[in-house]
């Protein structure tokens, strides 16, 4: 028999920050292979820095921490670390996020991020069952010219990249500011989705659809304060990748009881429910749905209706044959009575 509250369904996880798995263990263990000293005691220390006022000063810190990371060898480790977690939690496929644009700054180069995690990526579905795809994030309170000359820097690694998206600060960056790099993405063939909603008003959400052109919001999570534009995503079923946990821990909502992911799904809403930034935000996305299954009294029938959507709303039109598999999976998958 299986777990009632769906945390090992068969499920993709649509939104992933790969620099937010980055567990207290492992950015010590980097630290001191790469020669850096952390300005923090030890491993429980950090845990208890991972305590937010919002998604600012989550920033500060998730920004902070990556100095560990040097090396291809060392996103390769993080990469597989995340994977080994996921498959547990009955990911079967993942469309993961990265933020080049943080590490360039840094003095490392774009090739050792998306080749450390190509490595990872390519050995994903031999050591966990795991198919993945990886979009390439632009920071939002960066400029728009270095936006693109970050695409223009990815330029021989596309082979690698599946889509781009938008990330970071979200509020005083509208997402007209990336028409331009978003319409060159566009002409080189990468899918398009940007975070939109989550402290952002729905206008940004609706932006972001007009104006970039994107196929899938990120958060999206202020949508529900206006009506058209609910009924607009859900007559275009342009999917939502919520992160409840996220949502809490930078205090876009007070408490996981008072999410509004039921009445986004009774409104008829595509939703989906991921982990945004795991090691930060306090649990994996099996670890969300137990967390919704028990804050929000989702039954078994919702949540398979979220392991469907996350394949329904996945970058898998390449290989209709494994999305077919997998909302197979999802269907056959027993919920303990």
């Amino acid at each position: 028999m299986r777990a009632y509250d769906g945390a090992v369904i068969p499920k993709a996880e649509l939104h992933l920050h790969i620099e937010g798995t980055l567990e207290p263990e492992l950015a010590f263990a980097l630290a001191a292979r790469n020669g850096i000293e952390l300005p923090f005691a030890d491993t429980e220390a950090l845990r208890r820095a991972y305590l937010f006022e919002d998604l600012q000063s989550f920033l500060d810190l998730y920004y902070g921490l990556m100095a560990v990371l040097r090396t291809e060898a060392d996103f390769a480790e993080l990469a597989d670390a995340y994977l080994t977690r996921a498959a547990a939690q009955g990911v079967r496929h993942a469309e993961i996020f990265f933020d080049p644009q943080a590490h360039v700054s840094r003095g490392v180069g774009i090739g050792a991020v998306i080749e450390g995690l190509g490595r990872a990526l390519d050995l994903s579905e031999q050591r966990h069952g795991i198919s993945t795809r990886l979009i390439m994030c632009f920071l939002r309170d960066e400029s728009a010219e270095s936006a693109l000359q970050t695409l223009e820097a990815a330029k021989p690694y596309l082979h690698r990249i599946t889509g781009v998206g938008l990330d970071s600060a979200e509020v005083g960056h509208p997402p007209a500011k990336f028409r331009e790099v978003y319409e060159a993405a566009a002409e080189l063939g990468l899918r398009r989705v940007a975070h939109a909603g989550e402290e952002g008003p729905p206008a940004y959400i609706s932006e972001a659809l007009d104006v970039l052109g994107v196929e899938r919001i990120d958060h999206g999570l202020r949508c529900m304060e206006d009506p058209e534009l609910v009924e607009r995503l859900v007559r275009d079923r342009i999917p939502l990748t919520l992160c409840p946990l996220s949502n809490v821990r930078l205090r876009a909502v007070d408490l996981l009881e008072d999410h509004p992911l039921p009445g986004m799904m009774a409104a008829g809403l595509l939703c989906t429910v991921n982990s945004d930034d795991p090691a930060y935000f306090g649990g994996y996305v099996g670890d969300t749905f137990h967390a919704v299954h028990e804050a929000l009294g989702l039954g078994p029938e919702r949540l398979r209706e979220l392991a469907r959507n996350s394949f329904l709303a996945s970058f898998l039109e390449d290989d209709e044959a494994r999305r077919a598999r997998y909302l197979a999976e999802v269907e056959a998958y027993e919920f303990e009575d």
